[in-house]
């Protein structure tokens, strides 16, 4: 039978547990926190009530040394400082009892000081880096090769190729994460009254954005710019040829759909990036994520506006500056807007 301390601790998890469930967080989310604190408690060998700022510096100086990511202190950080503000919140009893049994209470030992307590935009491998334009190039041509290679010689595989080089080319165009470029579905491709030549591909509505906080995920719309239009024939093209020849049938709204007619899923998306990228002859070092880096820095380097980009990738960091507030719709269309006019101008000039 556990003593007592440990059946308080065992207590104390499951209620905190449970006020998350009740927050709405998803369970991989809470499973990942609980296993942070159990980690914690057990590398201090103490209960709560007699954990100290001290612990947490030597956790960090430990768990850094293996992980050495910024994210991961992090998280680590967050999920310790959660525990802790579930049990010194007035609202529950464990200070009382903790008093009580063990003439001892719990204290708040993540403090600003002693935490990584601000987010900055990149902590990965530093090896990591955005594409060139000339490597977003190479990896293009080299899916498209592929296509009319599979093609050329009648063998099977030409249309996944070609799916493949379109999903690709969406995630670059859009600065989508993996997640939310295999969940889209074809009503998430939508027109944009500024450029009705754009059909119905002048924006994307993404549903699967990365959650915050371990919530729902988040949702926000991505507008197709002017640089990128050469991305509206191929999507077309599979929209409206290619994909249904996979028969989906009616009952799957999958915009990328395999033989199988399921949906193509993340981990197939790493594994054919992987192959394209090394058939291209590109660093490892650049990742599918590395994509999306290359989509925010060309952004920037068109001359859009900070705010206008950090809404298009729907980033949503604490450390961010007043430039980086939310953008209205008003705001985004009045960005695009300004690019078209300058590209139809500069147009009419060349006529």
């Amino acid at each position: 039978m556990a003593n007592p301390e440990e059946q308080v601790f065992n207590a104390m998890i499951e209620g905190w547990r449970n006020q998350q469930l009740s927050r709405g967080l998803r369970d991989q989310t809470i499973r990942n926190r609980t296993a942070t604190v159990t980690r914690f408690r057990d590398f201090v060998d103490k209960p709560p009530w007699k954990w100290t700022v001290a612990d947490v510096d030597e956790f960090t100086a430990e768990s850094g040394g293996r992980t050495r990511t910024l994210s991961t202190m992090r998280a680590n950080h967050g999920s310790i400082r959660g525990f802790c503000d579930y049990l010194t919140n007035p609202l529950y009893d464990w200070m009382e009892i903790c008093d009580r049994e063990f003439g001892d209470v719990p204290s708040q030992v993540c403090l600003p000081w002693n935490t990584v307590a601000h987010r900055f935009e990149f902590e990965g491998d530093g090896k990591r880096r955005p594409f060139t334009y000339d490597e977003v190039e190479r990896l293009f041509d080299t899916a498209d090769a592929r296509v009319e290679l599979l093609v050329a010689s009648g063998r099977k595989g030409a249309l996944g190729a070609l799916r493949d080089a379109q999903l690709l080319k969406t995630v670059y165009a859009f600065g989508l994460r993996r997640t939310e470029a295999v969940m889209l579905d074809t009503v998430d491709l939508h027109h944009n009254a500024k450029m009705r030549q754009w059909g119905r591909f002048g924006a994307i509505h993404v549903r699967w954005a990365k959650a915050a906080g371990g919530g729902a995920p988040r949702r926000r719309t991505v507008l197709l710019v002017p640089e990128f239009d050469w991305w509206v024939p191929g999507m077309q093209q599979w929209l409206e040829q290619a994909r249904e020849r996979f028969a989906p049938g009616d009952d799957l709204d999958a915009l990328w759909v395999t033989e199988r007619r399921t949906r193509l899923s993340a981990g197939y998306l790493d594994r054919r990036f992987a192959e394209l990228r090394d058939e291209a002859g590109l660093s490892k070092d650049l990742t599918l994520h590395s994509l999306r880096h290359s989509y925010v820095t060309h952004l920037l380097e068109f001359g859009y506006a900070d705010r206008f980009v950090q809404e298009q990738v729907g980033h949503m960091h604490a450390s961010t500056t007043s430039i980086y507030a939310s953008v209205s719709s008003d705001y985004k269309n009045r960005v695009l807007a300004e690019a078209l006019k300058a590209l139809i101008e500069g147009e009419a000039d060349d006529h």
